[in-house]
This record gives C-alpha cells, structure tokens and sequence, in this order.
C-alpha cells in the first residue's frame, strides 16, 4: 500500500504548521484555576490567520473559493492544530461545510460557503443529544409546516384570474441539544433531528433567532459550549437538509476529526515527555535511559502508530467511498476505539513519567491532559465504539 500524501495534502499540513507554530497552549487561564470558561471567545486573530492562509476553504469546491480538496487534508490539519491547542471550531465549521456543499440548498451552499472560507462565519455543530448517550437526532423533532398566503394579482402579472395563492413549505424545530462547542460565538449552528417519518435530517439556525436559547455550559477542557434550546423555531425549507445519509455523513466527518485531533495532541504529549525525560536526572543519568521509562514511552508510541493507521484509513474510505468488507462505520469505529483509549494511555503514561510537573499549573501538560479527556469522551467513548464494530460484525459476517 502506498501511504504517501500528494503534494497538496502535504502543503496544507505545511501551511498549518506555519500557522500554528506562533499559538501558545497557554495562552489563556489554565481550566484548573478558574471557575467557568478560560475565555469568552474563540481565538479571533487565529482564526483571521486561518483564514488568510486558505486553510478555512481547504476542503471546499473551487466554485466557492476552495482547494476542493479532501478529508484527509482537513486530517493533516487540525492534526497539527491540537498539538497547540488550538481554541476554534475548525472542524465544525469545515465539517459542516462539507456537509452543506454536498447535501445542502445549492442557494444557500452559495450564499455561505465563500463567507465561510473568508473566515466570515464560524459554524458549530450539536451531536451531543441530551446527554451524549443517545443519538443526536432523536433530541430534536423536526416538523413540516406550510403557510400559505393570498397574492395581489398586481404582484403576478401574468396571472388575470384575480388573486393567487403562494405556499411556503417551512419546518418547526422543538427539543435541545447539549454541549454544543463554542455556540456563543457561531453565526449557525447544525442541529441534528428527525421527522414525524423518523428521517433524520440536519437544520441550520442562527442562534439569535426567535425561540433559540443558550445556556451556559463548560467543557472539561474550560472552553466555553452551550445547551441549544429549541421551541418552535421556524426555519425556510431551504435551511434544512433532508437528503438521505446526510445527516450520518457529517457524524462521519466529525468522528473521524476528532480522531485526529486525539492523535494530534497524543503526538505532542510524548514530545513532552521525551523531551521532559531526557533531561530529567536520577542517579547521575537521564530518567529516558532507564529501562522501565523506556518501555512505557514505546508502547505509547505504538498507541500513537495504531491511532495514525485507523485515522487515514477512516479517513480514506470516507473521501473514496472505496467498498470494503464492512461499511466505512467499520474502519470509523475503529479509528475511534484506538484515538479514545490511546490518547488516554499516553497522557497518563505522561503524567506518571513527568511526576510532580504533570500536575504543576505553570507546566502545560495538564491543559493537554483535559483537553485529551474531554476529546476521548467526543462523539461516543471506546466502548460505544466496539458496541457499534459488534453491531457491524455481526450484520456483516466475514469469511
């Protein structure tokens, strides 16, 4: 198999890289010192950064000021957004994004996408449901609603028959979402639901429109997210994208994002600890050459290589649609067992080779060691993951 980026996946890791190595983990209120959000926005300036470097249109059509290119791309990048921490909801804006591009209102699609790839709207994404234990959809109801209205024959010309009678199919959102990321500071927010039919489908609303309400809530990491109450929100039709699978392929896209930020923050912690081990003495000798400190980075490091492997093999199947022995949920689930469990191995392998400064405020790891928690718990921990590979197993029974 030949696991080599193309040239325009590497230069849009290389571009990030540049754009994040001025972002210091840091650089807010340690989440252990203060009593609610370490911040009440989004990182502004990085996301303008984001912006200017085509990283924020990375997977949109050229059509609407993209690269066209992948997920895997989008991989590469907030990979390397999560070794810094980065405070932006990168992935829930060019997650939907996507989702907008391929399933959505082609009006709309045209009218948000170029804004979007300026850096002009942050988008965020409820897939939490009520607790994060059952799937997001069935939290919000969606239902079709038609208004109709008498118009003037003056306002038709070509109608001589006297007044006529327009019909605007719109739909009414009621139910919440909790722990939707950085909510506060989105100009749209996806909201998953289902229909009286039982499809699930995927609305957009602003957060500041006639029945939306958002309460404060904070992530294990300090960042500030919001439970998104909804009570007889009405949207256009052309807000709402019903198309089949739509609404699965975002959940996808964010699942398999995520994966990558775990890697992401994995790599840098064992960074850390190298580094930290290497310079530590006992005895006369750096703690690093001691066998027991040894083995334990290795078998991190093994973590990490397992987490990389799933990661672009989810990641692959997705941008392809390449066929395989079962569905791409398969290689997803996959991709997230070993980012959740992994990602927590190494920061507690961290935490114990680093001793008393894994725990110190003025030390970054414990900001990683939060941010990996609450990335282990996205979307599902390991064991709702393996429930789900069961499931597929044993619908797709190999042999």
């Amino acid at each position: 198999m030949d696991f080599t980026f193309t040239e325009e996946q590497q230069a849009a890791a290389e571009a990030a890289r540049a754009v994040f190595s001025g972002v210091a983990p840091d650089g807010v209120p340690s989440p252990a010192l203060v009593p609610g959000a370490v911040a009440e926005d989004i990182d502004r300036p990085l996301w303008a950064r984001l912006a200017s470097s085509d990283l924020l249109s990375l997977t949109l059509s050229p059509e609407h000021g993209g690269a066209g290119l992948d997920l895997v791309a989008l991989c590469l990048v907030l990979r390397e957004s999560a070794k810094v921490l980065a405070r932006v909801p990168l992935l829930e804006t060019c997650a939907v994004a996507m989702a907008l591009q391929r399933y959505g209102d082609p009006r709309l699609a045209a009218e948000l996408l170029p804004r979007i790839g300026r850096g002009e709207l942050v988008l965020t994404v409820g897939s939490n449901g009520r607790s994060g234990h059952d799937p997001a959809e069935l939290a919000v109801t969606a239902r079709q609603e038609t208004t109709t209205r008498t118009v003037r024959t003056d306002e038709v010309p070509d109608d001589a028959a006297g007044d006529a009678v327009d019909e605007t199919a719109g739909w009414v959102l009621d139910g919440m979402q909790s722990a939707v990321p950085w909510a506060q500071a989105a100009d749209w927010i996806a909201i998953p639901a289902h229909t009286d039919e039982g499809r699930a489908v995927v609305a957009l609303i602003r957060p500041t429109q006639d029945g939306v309400a958002l309460a404060e809530q904070v992530s294990t990491s300090g960042e500030r997210s919001a439970e998104v109450r909804l009570e007889s929100v009405r949207i256009d039709g052309h807000a709402l994208i019903d198309s089949a699978g739509a609404w699965e392929w975002l959940r996808a896209l964010l699942t398999t994002g995520t994966c990558a930020l775990a890697l992401g923050l994995g790599e840098a912690v064992l960074a850390m600890t190298s580094e930290y081990t290497g310079k530590r003495e006992q005895f006369g000798f750096p703690v690093a050459t001691f066998q027991s400190v040894a083995v334990q980075a290795a078998d991190r490091y093994i973590d990490l290589r397992a987490m990389e492997v799933t990661l672009w093999q989810a990641a692959w199947r997705i941008s392809t649609g390449a066929d395989g022995t079962l569905p791409a949920e398969g290689d997803i689930a996959v991709a997230k067992i070993w980012a959740s469990d992994g990602v927590r191995r190494v920061v507690q392998t961290a935490q114990h080779l680093h001793g008393g400064f894994g725990a110190d405020t003025d030390y970054p790891l414990h900001r990683f060691h939060a941010w990996a928690k609450q990335i282990e718990l996205s979307l599902g921990p390991a064991a709702a993951h393996e429930e789900a590979l069961g499931d597929l197993l044993a619908a797709h029974l190999l042999g």
